[in-house]
């Protein structure tokens, strides 16, 4: 999206991003920590990070110019696309989301666990990290991903170049999965309790 900026006479005109699409998760996390800061602030730095229009331009802004782009920026966000993307590319290499979660391995679910734990926001790079490798083979939609080695280190610097619309529908994939989970797992608990009473 571009924005024109009139200034002593003269209208400049600046790109403002397209969709959420645009958006890498190291900028997001930027974005996610600028929630402490002051409304002031978090414009500021939202406008700097998601357009191309320098830091003291963006200060003299009109305040009426700063809420539309602001309301542009949200609607953007309200637009993007919450289904889970299997696949994504990276700097030319595929990586396909864990295909199988029931036979997730238990250095993946004591990675993911150690995450959550340690702060979801903090580690979005690292578990991403576990959730989407490389793509060894890949057929009629189906795909085989790399083995899980616990070795996240350089993946995690590629994950940082995700986009913040794809890591958000694997946070809300994982989201329903649990809210679902927490919904099956007594219910299934309750019927091997009986099970084993029965026995």
């Amino acid at each position: 999206m571009k924005v024109k900026v009139k200034k002593k006479g003269k209208v400049k005109e600046f790109k403002l991003i397209n969709s959420w699409e645009d958006v890498t998760l190291e900028k997001w996390l930027q974005l996610v920590d600028l929630e402490t800061a002051s409304k002031t602030e978090e414009a500021e730095e939202t406008i700097t990070a998601l357009s191309n229009i320098p830091k003291q331009l963006v200060k003299e802004l009109a305040l009426s110019d700063v809420a539309v782009i602001m309301s542009r920026i949200a609607q953007l966000q309200q637009e993007q696309d919450t289904k889970l993307k299997r696949i994504i590319e990276i700097d030319g290499v595929e990586y396909g989301f864990h295909p199988d979660l029931d036979s997730i391995t238990l250095g993946e679910y004591a990675d993911i666990e150690t995450f959550i734990k340690g702060g979801i926001e903090k580690h979005l790079p690292e578990l991403m990290a576990v959730l989407y490798r490389p793509i060894k083979e890949k057929k009629n939609g189906i795909y085989v991903i790399d083995a899980y080695d616990g070795n996240i280190r350089l993946r995690t610097e590629e994950m940082k170049k995700m986009s913040a619309q794809q890591v958000q529908s694997a946070l809300v994939f994982f989201y329903i999965l649990g809210k679902e989970l927490s919904e099956i797992l007594p219910l299934y608990l309750m019927e091997r309790l009986k099970e084993m009473k029965m026995q």
